[in-house]
């Protein structure tokens, strides 16, 4: 006999309301209602509903009262990610003038997961030494447009490659540019034409990562 008490506690223990229990294990909280509310047997979902509240369906059918007896656990996003072979990259709320924008520290951050195979179409640096941050403004325009997400590598903090994208602090303003050195210093430049290069010299301008990829909302 299902016992809708044990149920009933089990959800309170969790902090669960049962409307967040149905959209967790996708049925109705009607479902959810009549399983705490009206005798029964039982439901379809049961193994579902036991998973997700960490106990075993024989605990909730009276077979035990070991709650903890053939329990399965509740799967953790990081033992998700491991199995679907997800990594973890930060979205950093630090925004990069495309022309010149003052960086505001400190900043806050939220982990964002992707898969391993998309991120390698891109670099195969440590996730760690990644992260996302939105770029601002229209003087990399077209290739860069405004609120475009950016995928900056951090394990590249000097001038690898000629004319390629990174992201850098040049008196004291975040921008993502253009670098290409030359004898004078390194060159900055924007790709709307309409904005004209600039030239740093020693100690004006420091890497903080190369732009391997760009995330645009269509």
């Amino acid at each position: 006999m299902f016992r809708s008490d044990r149920l009933v506690q089990l959800i309170e223990e969790r902090g669960l309301t049962q409307s967040e229990l149905a959209r967790r294990i996708g049925v109705s909280a009607t479902a959810i209602w009549k399983l705490t509310n009206e005798p029964a047997q039982g439901s379809k979902h049961i193994h579902k509903i036991a998973r997700e509240l960490g106990t075993s369906v024989a605990y909730l059918m009276n077979e035990t009262d070991d709650r903890d007896e053939g329990a399965l656990p509740v799967p953790t996003a990081e033992r998700l990610a491991d199995q679907l072979d997800l990594v973890a990259v930060q979205e950093i709320d630090l925004k990069f003038g495309m022309g010149a924008t003052e960086l505001e520290l400190p900043v806050t951050s939220q982990i964002r997961h992707f898969s391993r195979d998309w991120l390698r179409q891109y670099t195969h640096a440590n996730p760690e030494k990644l992260y996302f941050a939105q770029g601002i403004g229209d003087s990399m325009e077209p290739t860069i447009k405004d609120s475009d997400l950016l995928l900056i590598d951090t394990s590249e903090q000097s001038i690898r490659i000629a004319d390629k994208f990174y992201a850098i602090a040049f008196y004291g303003s975040g921008m993502v540019k253009r670098l290409r050195p030359s004898k004078e210093g390194v060159r900055i430049i924007s790709d709307n034409p309409s904005v004209p290069d600039e030239i740093a010299t020693d100690g004006e301008l420091h890497v903080l990562g190369r732009v391997v990829g760009i995330v645009r909302k269509m």
